[in-house]
């Protein structure tokens, strides 16, 4: 397929400017660390400032790494995404019907200004989060989990009525709704951590507006951060329980959106690690101190079918699915990417969950419900135009003010309109925490958006584009759709394998029949890494990273 030449142009140029940086730092990127002290000390990169350091109204990658940095829940991932206890003494007594989890807490799990932590932390932290007062995007997570959060969220019954209690203060007791498979594992998720109530009510709506307004119960505390802060650090908490195996004294981390400016601060000892995307991943992928792995976010473009009030042109299907098949992923990844990112033909990510009796692993089961097909695509366009009675047809593409977000915004622009005739497509190009807004508000039309896993099972991914679920932002529904998936967390949650039979038909339903959005990729992550430096974790589900296993030589 050709590409237009202005387009071409711009990604030689891309090019050339990428070698002209490598120059400066000759072929081998080798460092030694940043730490010039005698402090074990690292300096790592974001991608985008934080949203939000309250718990309560975390919703994206970048607040949850950064709450799971200081933050710690009854449990916990390890290095291989196993579930350790926490704050928690050792994993849950259940009953034999599944619905009641009796946790012990620790003795020694303690605050950042000493006071210990306790099983009310976590009823006062739950309560407010399904409380509709506090308006948390992710009480969605309780609902239909943990008992009576559905009436709460919808103000049907009072927060006092979650299933949740502090039978004394090292000693909590959650009541399900019904068996929930993956409970244990959403427990490290980060809306599941305590808070303080008489700090938290301390600090009324001075919480967490920087660094100053909060205590912290994880590995690390945090320094000069408020919430339009491009830089901040972490330091060794010494109050943490197990602050013996944490090894670093300080973690100096800075917001850097622009990869030449990741790679000059990495070769000039700046960084001990820098995330790569395009021409620097490709140029940099024989170095030494280069690094990739494919985690479980998936990237899709997310068509809005009513804005104001009003039916979209995404509510027609064949537009929808012109879109989804004109679309060359495998020449993006290699082209645009080049992180190690992988062309999706689904939503549910490879490498991420298995049939409970086969082992077969769940994208290949499903397979490729909708493929690159430019002919196929020109078709549904045709069809399309018929039925809207229009020739010619402009849509508004939000994007965000990452790097590669905008690179990718370009390569998608010039492909529909290259592709799909008589279509305009105007970028909107907006900052990272504003285009979180704009999704919230459902103000987009066309929109580059992606998910990222909260536990370890297909629900994670599929449950978003339910009809009542408030991350649906789309105002896709599907009555068949819904079925399946409340027939999942309810009647078959004790049926492993009747219950991932379910989950199959729904996601084929979600992009094959009813293609509500349009898979691109499972992302990859390139990065150059200080070789002294080691125990860098990336996570499947849950935060995407972890901090507290960090080492350097």
């Amino acid at each position: 397929m050709k590409l237009k030449k202005s387009w071409v142009l711009a990604l030689v140029l891309s090019v050339m400017a990428a070698v002209l940086v490598a120059c400066g730092g000759g072929g081998d990127t080798s460092k030694d660390s940043v730490n010039k002290s005698s402090k074990k000390e690292v300096s790592l990169m974001e991608s985008a400032e934080i949203p939000s350091m309250d718990s309560k109204k975390g919703t994206d990658g970048v607040s949850f790494t950064a709450q799971n940095t200081v933050f710690e829940g009854l449990y916990y991932l390890d290095k291989d995404d196993k579930v350790q206890p926490g704050v928690a003494k050792a994993d849950p007594e259940v009953n034999a019907e599944q619905t009641v989890y009796t946790i012990k807490l620790r003795d020694d799990a303690k605050w950042s200004n000493g006071t210990p932590v306790t099983a009310n932390d976590f009823v006062y932290s739950w309560r407010k989060i399904v409380d509709p007062k506090t308006a948390a995007e992710y009480a969605v997570i309780f609902s239909g989990v943990v008992k009576n959060a559905t009436q709460i969220t919808a103000g049907e019954m009072k927060p006092e009525e979650l299933g949740v209690k502090a039978i004394d203060d090292t000693t909590l007791e959650v009541t399900l709704e019904q068996p929930v498979p993956y409970f244990h594992s959403l427990l490290t998720f980060p809306t599941f951590y305590p808070q303080n109530e008489e700090y938290v009510e301390k600090q009324g709506t001075d919480y967490a507006k920087d660094s100053d307004h909060m205590i912290y119960n994880g590995a690390f505390t945090m320094k000069g951060w408020t919430n339009t802060s491009k830089s901040w650090s972490y330091e060794k908490n010494d109050k943490y329980w197990n602050k013996g195996d944490i090894k670093l004294d300080k973690i100096n981390l800075e917001v850097i959106k622009d990869p030449g400016s990741a790679v000059n601060l990495y070769t000039t000892g700046k960084l001990d690690r820098a995330t790569l995307s395009g021409d620097y991943a490709k140029q940099k992928q024989n170095d030494k101190d280069f690094t990739s792995n494919l985690d479980a976010f998936v990237y899709f473009l997310k068509f809005n079918q009513k804005l104001d009030g009003k039916q979209t042109i995404f509510a027609n299907e064949n537009v929808r699915k012109a879109i989804a098949t004109v679309i060359n992923k495998e020449t993006m990844v290699d082209t645009v990417l080049a992180n190690g990112s992988q062309p999706i033909d689904g939503l549910v990510p490879a490498k991420f969950t298995f049939n409970p009796k086969t082992q077969e692993d769940f994208r290949k089961e499903s397979g490729d419900l909708i493929t690159y097909d430019k002919a196929k695509a020109q078709e549904y366009w045709k069809k399309a135009k018929q039925e809207l009675g229009q020739d010619n047809i402009t849509i508004e593409f939000l994007g965000d003010d990452q790097e590669f977000s905008k690179k990718m915004s370009e390569y998608i622009q010039n492909e529909l309109e290259t592709s799909l005739d008589g279509l305009k497509v105007n970028i909107k190009t907006v900052p990272y925490k504003s285009r979180l807004k704009l999704d919230e508000t459902q103000q987009y039309e066309l929109q580059l958006s992606r998910w990222g896993p909260d536990y370890q099972d297909p629900s994670t991914f599929l449950g978003v584009f339910e009809t009542t679920s408030s991350y649906n932002r789309s105002s896709y529904s599907n009555p068949e759709y819904d079925k399946l998936l409340k027939e999942a967390a309810t009647t078959l949650a004790t049926q492993p394998e009747a219950r991932w039979n379910n989950l199959l038909k729904a996601e084929k339903i979600l992009i094959s029949d009813d293609t509500a959005i349009a898979p691109l990729y499972q992302n990859g992550v390139a990065a150059l890494q200080n070789p002294k430096m080691s125990g860098f974790v990336s996570h499947l589900f849950g935060a995407p990273y972890s901090y507290q296993w960090i080492t350097i030589k």
